[in-house]
């Protein structure tokens, strides 16, 4: 046989990793020669080889060296194995560089491997895995919550859920139309929800955690969560079956199919399917989500233990029972005094009293007292039957969402992705109990709990083109995105209506769109310095944010005659005691004709972003970026950081930037009446936007950005022989003019233009957005990771920490008008919910053993403690003096997984498997026992252990 060499052949191929996902920025060099290239974001590489056959050699810190024989031209998929260190991954955010991993990035980015927790972890949606994942984030589902209950706040770093930026495949997301204004972390914020986005489609999250406004815009004050979508090729399927089974589990629906003492079950299915698109390197990948979950029940097991039943409704019970109906109004001075003979629990003096009565303020004044007790045995129900359903919602979701290159050319790719959710969400509010003017007895003899229904729909797509134009990286894209909320309230009632009122209302909804354009130019000069990365480019974004209005039945105040009421008190729907009726929709008032809104607003920017290594060793990265919005002027941001390498293992890195967040157009725009509960005592508040009449009488100033200083210090080791890593960051921001809910004002007792306004929206309280505060934020994070081979194991250890502690500082800036009422503009619970109501500590420890064909996954997770905005009566003397704290916990999670081949998987676990809870709350913040583990605050919680197996078929 004869052998012959062809010369200098141009290969083409890519390079992957085991599961089909590319690998950019690794070395390729010919075996033998210093003839290298890298390949390039896809993974893809094109290098001229001086003969033919030869052998490439791929390799890269964090991977394990491969050779791979060339014989041909035709196109190759080399597969490497992981090998070494995380901290050699390269990221995408944080820097404009290419060639940045982990360990040479100037500021701090986590790197979170979603596809593997998906596939061993207890938690399935983004913000629960990135709860227990990493402390710097903080995400809690919440209770009785109006829209919150459907959409979980989520933080970086102590900040708000609207001071943090979410980018997809790079490219930024937008928020929901969700603003938080009931008592909850993050109140008065806007957050972008990332649970619309199947955890199934993403590979990895990518977590900057320093100020980034200068590269990336306006919200990125606390960092920059950056999601990355698979791009893989085959197919993959995954059932999740799960439940909560703990000492506080009470199935109150018995909709499970296994028909067990568990609540919150849950359901989902995710499949994923990636193809090839040519043959360099372009790919389609989709993934698909269906879930479902039942709600739990955590409200205290005895019942509600305040009054539910007076008098006057045990005299309604008789009354109903006879065919008069169940409404006391209706009933005639003398039915009245028959019908109160017929209570078997009333004694004689009473019902001589009521006999012997001669108007009907009399029969007022002896049938308004507290029969509970008595009317529940007559009535055969018990307290818990008016408990209220605290804990998780009901929740019905689908998600679907896709990713796409498709390369045109050896220079240009076409790239797409995006999606399209549905949520139907279902959570309960306040019980309206029969002795209250809230209730009407005619329709609801003994109450009802109110249900808010809730439409989610979440809508996005990107597409732009990208490659070389000489010796330029060009990249130019569109990304546009919508979030609609639309709320039908059901088994409620206008109260003002009577028997006329509807059961279920549609209250209105609000949404908000965002388009994105962008230009991004970025090249390597390997020549200058010893290298410089020179990027700069421009944005475009247009926003739109609606409310709705609601059906009238959902907003409106009637009068005696069915009309609306126009404030005069002779027609006022009164209840049997002549308390005033609350006019709206129970639980969630609808949105008024005059809270309509259609604002639009754009803004243009333009940045500049230098990377240079002036050595080796010494790396300074500078970038500057000018924006102007549409609404309230400009901005000019900078960041300036740097990395010195002490040693091949060791860097040191600093940061300093200044960064903005333009107030959003729902905190400019929004603005409704709604009943809030503050230690069990509604109120109607009205929630004021800035450009309202009633804010220009109370000197509320129009809301202007945001600014900040961020500057970090910290450190990056590894120690290769060990398979060691260790990152610890300081950091520091400060943030002036920072937008907050204000306190609710009261309504002034004195007639005028300014009482008129708030009876107009029907509210007995106001509040505003404002910039009122400056805050400062300390902390620090440090992050271990360890990786061990031992026989044919590999454990997988990762210790992480972050402690922040935030404090307003400097005055509070109120209006004149306003100055008298300081602790209201912001008052001691909002610093309780800005300061303490999250953890200050979290920390984790995470372990991973895998075998040929088994796995076990192993977190415990710590939570510090957190303190209560509202405050609790100590000493027993009717004085609430104290805010009660609840300790740190600490969460654990286990999980096994086994391969019963290379294509199915099986795993069961547990999350918190040693039922864990918050510790309880005071009696006097429980609302009648309803909340018995805390409401307000943000820790872990409060369904206690769950339970879970999970089917994985891959082809």
């Amino acid at each position: 046989m004869l052998s012959f060499t062809v010369n200098a052949q141009t290969v083409k191929g890519k390079i992957t990793d085991k599961d089909g996902e590319a690998l950019p920025y690794m070395n390729v060099v010919e075996k033998g020669t210093t003839n290298g290239t890298t390949s390039d974001e896809n993974g893809e590489f094109s290098i001229t080889v001086t003969k033919m056959p030869t052998t490439l050699v791929v390799s890269s810190l964090g991977f394990k060296t491969t050779e791979q024989e060339v014989t041909s031209t035709a196109y190759l998929t080399i597969v490497v194995e992981e090998g070494g260190v995380a901290l050699d991954e390269v990221v995408l955010v944080g820097s404009r560089n290419k060639n940045r991993t982990v360990a040479n990035t100037p500021v701090p980015v986590d790197i979170i491997d979603i596809s593997e927790l998906v596939s061993a972890g207890p938690q399935t949606s983004i913000n629960d895995i990135l709860n227990f994942v990493a402390p710097s984030f903080t995400s809690t589902a919440q209770t009785v919550s109006d829209g919150t209950d459907h959409i979980d706040p989520a933080a970086l770093r102590g900040l708000g859920p609207d001071q943090v930026l979410v980018l997809v495949n790079g490219k930024r997301r937008h928020t929901t139309s969700l603003v938080n204004i009931n008592s909850t972390v993050g109140r008065g914020s806007v957050g972008t929800d990332m649970n619309a986005i199947p955890a199934f489609a993403i590979q990895r999250i990518e977590v900057l955690k320093d100020g980034a406004a200068a590269q990336y815009g306006s919200d990125a004050i606390a960092g920059v969560i950056n999601v990355v979508l698979k791009k893989k090729e085959g197919f993959e399927i995954q059932m999740n079956l799960g439940a909560n089974s703990g000492k506080e589990t009470s199935s109150l629906n018995n909709e499970f199919p296994l028909h067990t003492d568990t609540d919150g079950e849950s359901f989902q299915l995710d499949a994923n399917y990636g193809v090839a698109l040519g043959d360099k390197g372009g790919f389609l990948n989709l993934t698909g989500s269906v879930s479902t979950r039942n709600p739990s029940f955590r409200a205290g097991k005895d019942g509600f233990t305040g009054s539910i039943f007076n008098g006057a409704n045990s005299v309604e019970w008789v009354g109903a029972n006879s065919g008069l109906g169940s409404d006391i109004t209706q009933y005639s001075f003398t039915d009245i005094q028959f019908l109160a003979q017929g209570v078997t629990h009333f004694d004689l003096a009473l019902k001589n009293n009521i006999q012997n009565a001669t108007s009907m303020a009399d029969l007022q004044g002896l049938l308004n007292f507290d029969t509970t007790d008595a009317e529940l045995g007559v009535r055969g129900l018990t307290r818990r039957d008016f408990s209220m359903r605290v804990g998780q919602s009901k929740l019905r979701s689908g998600k679907f969402f896709g990713n796409m290159e498709l390369p045109l050319s050896d220079d240009f790719t076409l790239y797409s992705f995006g999606g399209i959710s549905y949520r139907k969400g279902n959570a309960a509010g306040f019980y309206r109990r029969p002795d209250q003017s809230r209730a009407f007895t005619g329709l609801y003899p003994a109450g009802f709990l109110p249900e808010i229904n809730s439409d989610i729909k979440d809508k996005s797509l990107a597409f732009g083109i990208k490659g070389k134009q000489g010796d330029w990286d060009v990249d130019f894209s569109n990304t546009w995105g919508e979030n609609s909320f639309d709320f039908t309230i059901g088994n409620s009632m206008n109260a003002t209506l009577l028997n006329s009122s509807p059961l279920t209302a549609y209250a209105g909804g609000f949404s908000f769109a965002q388009n994105t354009s962008n230009l991004d130019f970025t090249r390597f000069f390997e020549d200058e310095l010893n290298g410089l990365n020179v990027a700069f480019g421009a944005e475009y974004r247009m926003e739109n944010y609606q409310i709705f209005q609601g059906q009238e039945e959902s907003w409106a105040t009637y009068d005696t005659n069915g009309d609306i009421w126009n404030g005069d008190t002779s027609l006022q729907v009164v209840d049997f005691f002549g308390r005033a009726r609350a006019g709206g929709i129970q639980v969630f008032p609808g949105f008024r004709p005059e809270n309509e809104r259609n604002a639009y607003r754009n803004s243009y920017a333009v940045y500049g972003d230098v990377e240079a290594d002036f050595t080796e060793d010494w790396t300074v990265t500078g970038a500057v970026r000018y924006e102007n919005y549409s609404d309230f002027g400009t901005t000019l941001n900078w960041k300036l950081a740097s990395l010195y390498k002490l040693t091949d293992n060791i860097n040191l890195r600093a940061a300093a930037s200044t960064g903005f967040r333009a107030p959003s157009l729902h905190q400019l725009h929004f603005n409704a009446t709604s009943t809030n509960f503050v230690n069990g005592i509604p109120n109607e508040v009205g929630t004021f936007s800035n450009d309202s009449r009633i804010a220009k009488i109370l000197g509320i100033p129009e809301l202007k950005q945001e600014e900040s200083f961020s500057a970090s210090l910290g450190f990056t080791a590894k120690v290769p022989d060990l398979n060691l890593t260790l990152t610890v960051d300081g950091y520091f921001t400060a943030i002036e003019d920072r937008v907050v809910l204000t306190g609710n004002f009261a309504r002034p007792d004195t007639a005028g233009e300014l009482q008129t306004l708030f009876d107009a929206a029907n509210a007995t309280r106001a509040r505003f957005f404002a910039n009122a505060i400056d805050t400062e934020t300390r902390g620090i994070d440090i992050v271990v990771s360890h990786k061990a081979n031992v026989s044919d194991y590999t454990l997988t250890s990762d210790f992480a920490f972050s402690f922040n502690k935030t404090n307003r500082v400097d005055d509070i800036h109120a209006s004149e008008q306003l100055v008298s009422q300081i602790d209201t503009y912001f008052g001691e619970r909002e610093k309780y919910f800005l300061e303490f109501a999250t953890p200050r500590v979290k920390a984790n420890l995470s372990n991973m053993l895998r075998g040929d064909n088994f796995s076990v996954f192993l977190r415990n997770s710590f939570f510090g403690s957190v303190t209560n905005p509202d405050l609790t009566d100590t000493t027993g003397d009717g004085t609430r003096d104290t805010h009660p704290e609840f300790g740190a916990k600490i969460i654990t999670d286990l999980s096994f997984g086994y391969d019963f081949n290379q294509n199915l998987t099986i795993t069961i676990g547990s999350s918190n498997i040693f039922d864990v809870y918050p510790d309880a709350a005071p009696a006097d913040l429980t609302s009648g026992n309803n909340f018995v583990y805390p409401r307000v605050t943000s820790q872990f919680g409060i369904n206690g252990r769950s339970v879970f197996a999970r089917l994985n078929y891959k082809l």
